[in-house]
């Protein structure tokens, strides 16, 4: 009896220190701050209604020249450095829906590579990214801009190009998705443009020119079309 009672009061004490709230504090995402500054961004200077979203990672993010390059259309740039398709899912209901965006151009992807995903594991996050944008946007289109090759990050080469036909492939079953190839302007006879910055990975304003080429004209063509959200032009 005496056995079973010390087995008993060491059950209950570890119990009792799992049921003990911790007091460590939750940990913020290293994106965090870069949110929070688009949140607030917002409230002080509310966007335009109807305008076209771009989201994703660093690649939008250090796209200065954006707005001038999409003139006279409206836009929103929502990259944040580093992120991946995970990252744009969880924060989709501070940086996607609140917008009401007449179209959304969506790069992400390498980073999740890079991190070590599987393209089945990235292309299932952007499947969840199109849930998302279907159960909050209904059928606002969707561009996925091509996962782009780097120096940096060459030899990921055959892995991003998993991911992109796995994309262009749902593209064509969807109405809402539409895939933009920006790989094959890229590069040269297959090998790779000079348009990288020293680090290899990002681009000069000579790539975002290649992708400006590619991506104006179906901005535009949004512009111009009616949409539930965006009923009057």
């Amino acid at each position: 009896m005496k056995w079973m009672l010390i087995v008993c009061g060491a059950l209950l004490s570890v119990v009792a220190a799992r049921a003990e709230p911790s007091m460590e504090p939750p940990v913020r995402p290293w994106y965090a701050s870069e949110i929070e500054a688009f949140v607030k961004a917002d409230k002080a200077h509310p966007p335009e209604p109807c305008s076209i979203l771009f989201t994703g990672s660093s690649s939008v993010r250090l796209w200065d020249t954006l707005a001038n390059d999409m003139a006279p259309a409206n836009v929103i740039n929502r990259g944040f450095g580093g992120s991946t398709i995970a990252d744009v899912n969880d924060n989709f209901d501070r940086i996607v829906s609140p917008y009401r965006p007449r179209a959304i151009f969506f790069y992400a992807g390498e980073n999740d590579l890079s991190s070590g995903k599987s393209a089945a594991q990235v292309f299932t996050d952007f499947q969840r990214f199109m849930e998302l944008k279907s159960g909050a946007l209904g059928n606002t289109p969707v561009y996925f801009v091509s996962l782009k090759p780097s120096k940096l990050r060459f030899d990921q080469k055959a892995r991003q190009s998993e991911v992109n036909v796995l994309v262009k492939r749902l593209a064509r079953s969807r109405r809402d998705l539409h895939y933009i190839d920006v790989v094959t302007a890229m590069l040269d006879k297959g090998r790779l443009r000079d348009i990288y910055r020293d680090d290899g990975l990002h681009m000069t304003q000579e790539g975002y020119r290649i992708w400006t080429r590619l991506i104006r004209p179906p901005v535009l063509s949004e512009t111009r079309r009616r949409t539930a959200f965006c009923p009057c032009l």
